[in-house]
């Protein structure tokens, strides 16, 4: 979840101000436990019976973030500008959606403006700061402790400070200080959950899931009624399903989802925004059936978030493969969504249905983009190649072809020799069917030289994508491609020679990859029928070029080992009949 530790920065900050900071506090108590519903509401009434406390309007704007509202975040951190011009708390929020929004360097001019010339009692405003950049879309764990630093000399006995820098630690993998700094919180004060769940959830990252789920489990007989504890655990369990063999997926999966579900009934929000949230949380963990009620739900309130297209394009995608609606619904979302709050899934499944749509342009460019915002726990290149493969075995292979581009063209992806296989095979099919003449009919050479000039960027990239996959070094990789791959090259610039359109212009750029083929047969332990089919066709197209360059005893050599291969080979008999 991307906004999951965005709570964290509101634990235990200190009740400031006058008469209202009682219900300040109660209001931040909210929060604490993320009863956010309960919480908004406390600061609705707060901004509007103190209407010049800066303060009010801060919380209230934090609110906004962690529902995604960031417009909305923004226009009460400006009234909380306008209405208390002293409080920089305000400014600090504005810089934070800027963060969001990806403007770095208006983010970083807002949080000079409230971290410059301040007093001791406003150390809050350098640890928002560093909050903004642990939580920002980009965390920038290093300013984060650079302004955390600085807050914990102003005022070291504010845990919330050291909860954060345990957060930034962890973020950069330094696990030691992260732990460090969460014993130095609960130091201040042993009674605080947040270092204890952060000190848990630490292990995550080096998917130590079982231990992280003991620590977890262990923290729930001590509060049992603390639900943030059960959103950890439910991300915990949904994070360990995908590494978890298929016979076990299901089950993992389903634990995360009763883990949800029990920290929705302990936070007791039944407002729109945590079922949006809930929502959230079904399509990171791929609850798909559950995420259709909710849907359902969500998508007959009036003016409601249109995120609720992200939900109807997803289900529409996954579950109903009903591309061309989820394209519609994912062009809504896009549309109507500020780009600061979609997701690299967003662009993942807006990407492939486009392609699938037939949007070939619009979905290679949201591909990529996917791509550029990958998270480390995604991995959305074997998602594309097996969706990719799917239509591959479903015929559609032009739809194919453009989604096995992406990870063809990624060499880091584990799919990078698989891709470009089957990249290369259905430019081939592609390029194949283009150059050959209708059958009985004989082309004009202006109409052979016409299919022929469509076909040759299919035929290249047939020579292109097969080559990387010929050369692929990993030994499954090259026992499942290293043969074909040059089969089909090698066919492929045939085509490309004309070999068979005009022979006597060939120049033989087939000829080296079909004489590693046939090295590479012979070199082969594996039995493979089909190997003796791509043997026999490599002498047969080699003792062709051969006998119309006029090398006789090279073409009659070739020949006869076609025989050998295929004895009833009609072609190859006549041949060493007229040689």
């Amino acid at each position: 979840m991307t906004n999951s530790k965005l709570f964290l920065s509101l634990l235990l900050a200190g009740a400031v101000g006058t008469a209202s900071a009682q219900s300040l506090k109660d209001a931040k108590a909210a929060m604490e436990v993320e009863q956010y519903g309960k919480a908004k509401t406390m600061l609705q009434q707060l901004v509007t019976k103190k209407a010049k406390d800066g303060e009010n309007y801060f919380y209230l704007g934090q609110i906004h973030l962690i529902n995604e509202k960031v417009d909305s975040a923004a226009v009460v951190f400006q009234q909380g500008l306008t209405a208390d011009p002293k409080e920089k708390l305000n400014n600090v929020g504005l810089g934070t959606v800027d963060l969001e929004k990806g403007n770095v360097a208006a983010a970083e001019q807002k949080f000079a403006e409230a971290s410059n010339n301040i007093g001791k009692k406003e150390y809050l405003n350098l640890y928002y700061i560093g909050r903004a950049y642990i939580d920002a879309p980009k965390p920038d764990y290093k300013k984060a402790i650079e302004y955390l630093t600085r807050a914990k000399e102003m005022n070291a006995k504010d845990p919330l400070i050291s909860v954060a820098l345990g957060d930034a630690y962890a973020g950069l993998r330094e696990n030691s200080p992260a732990y460090v700094a969460y014993r130095d919180a609960l130091a201040i004060n042993d009674k605080l959950l947040a270092p204890k769940i952060g000190q848990a959830i630490i292990s995550r990252r080096a998917q130590a899931y079982d231990q992280v789920l003991e620590d977890l489990n262990l923290l729930t007989t001590e509060h049992p009624d603390y639900g943030p504890i059960y959103r950890e655990i439910a991300e915990t369990y949904y994070q360990s399903s995908r590494k978890a063999p298929d016979e076990q997926y299901r089950e993992i999966n389903l634990k995360a989802l009763e883990a949800y579900k029990k920290y929705l009934t302990l936070t007791g929000d039944n407002s729109v925004d945590a079922k949006l949230r809930y929502a959230d949380f079904l399509v990171f963990s791929g609850n798909y059936d559950e995420l259709k009620t909710v849907s359902q739900e969500l998508a007959v309130i009036p003016d409601v978030d249109p995120k609720v297209f992200r939900y109807l394009g997803y289900l529409a995608f996954t579950q109903d493969k009903d591309y061309a609606k989820a394209n519609e619904n994912m062009t809504q979302l896009m549309s109507k969504v500020d780009t600061s709050r979609l997701i690299g899934r967003d662009f993942l499944i807006a990407g492939m249905s486009a392609v699938l749509a037939g949007d070939k342009a619009k979905g290679l460019e949201y591909l990529n983009t996917a791509i550029s915002k990958e998270g480390e726990d995604d991995d959305f290149d074997a998602e594309i190649a097996e969706t990719a493969f799917l239509k591959y075995q479903e015929g559609e292979i032009e739809a194919a072809k453009e989604l096995f581009k992406i990870p063809a063209a990624n060499p880091k992806s584990a799919f990078y020799a698989d891709a470009n296989y089957y990249l290369g095979q259905a430019a081939y099919g592609v390029g194949s069917k283009l150059v050959a003449a209708p059958e009985g009919v004989e082309l004009t050479p202006e109409q052979a030289a016409a299919k022929y000039n469509e076909a040759k960027p299919h035929l290249e990239e047939a020579v292109r994508a097969l080559g990387i996959a010929a050369q692929a070094t990993e030994q499954r990789a090259k026992d499942m491609y290293l043969i074909p791959s040059l089969y089909y090259k090698g066919l492929s610039e045939m085509a490309l020679d004309n070999m068979l359109g005009n022979p006597e212009a060939a120049k033989g750029i087939f000829v080296d990859s079909f004489t590693k083929l046939l090295d590479a047969i012979k070199a082969s332990t594996k039995e493979d029928p089909n190997n003796n089919v791509y043997a026999a066709d490599a002498h047969t197209y080699l003792g062709y070029y051969a006998y119309i360059k006029g090398d006789n005893a090279k073409a009659k050599e070739h020949f006869n080992q076609t025989i050998a291969l295929r004895p009833e080979d009609a072609f190859a008999k006549q041949m060493l009949e007229s040689l």
